[in-house]
């Protein structure tokens, strides 16, 4: 069983996730987990350290899951990248697609030394990182650059899928990447 902190930082997750993190409130939280406010502010003492909890949890996940789904297709000798985008492509077709948790955060906090903003940005640096790791190129100033345009490519298809509600947005980033070999 979860403890009380986790299930706060899981209430709140799906909150933040489906609703925003402005609009989500500390009421809303509370009626939602069913935590008393002290119990709330015993793990956190304000609001922006749940969001910045909850946006660390998620980051070690999606990390892990993006690492998983590109070691699986080298293994299987499939192209790690492509494997990428069709993690992406599965999320964009799911009933949890709300767009990204910290495109979202970095747009909701937008002051660049903003603590939360920080977070989604070295989201998004570890992200990119990752690409890196798994791009055969051997020059690494070049691997570096193809992995920031690719780490472009995903995030420009979140966006597009989640303003414009195109469901496809990651196969025509899959293919805009393909070209860039």
């Amino acid at each position: 069983m979860a403890t009380r902190r986790q299930h706060l930082v899981d209430t709140a997750y799906r909150l933040f996730n489906e609703h925003g993190y402005h609009a989500t409130g500390i009421d809303w939280i509370l009626a939602e987990s069913g935590v008393s406010k002290a119990t709330l502010y015993k793990h956190f003492r304000s609001k922006e350290l749940l969001i910045l909890e909850v946006l660390q949890q998620r980051h070690e996940r999606l990390i892990k899951q993006m690492k998983n789904l590109a070691d699986t297709a080298r293994e299987q000798g499939k192209d790690p990248i492509n494997a990428l985008f069709d993690g992406l492509d599965i999320w964009f077709r799911s009933e949890n697609f709300y767009g990204c948790n910290f495109i979202n955060a970095s747009a909701e906090y937008s002051c660049l030394s903003d603590d939360i903003h920080q977070m989604a940005k070295k989201h998004k640096l570890a992200l990119q990182k990752l690409i890196a790791s798994y791009l055969d190129e051997p020059n690494k100033q070049k691997r570096v650059a193809k992995a920031a345009e690719i780490a472009l490519l995903m995030d420009g298809a979140i966006v597009y899928a989640q303003t414009r509600g195109k469901k496809e947005a990651a196969r025509i980033a899959q293919r805009i990447a393909r070209q860039l070999s």
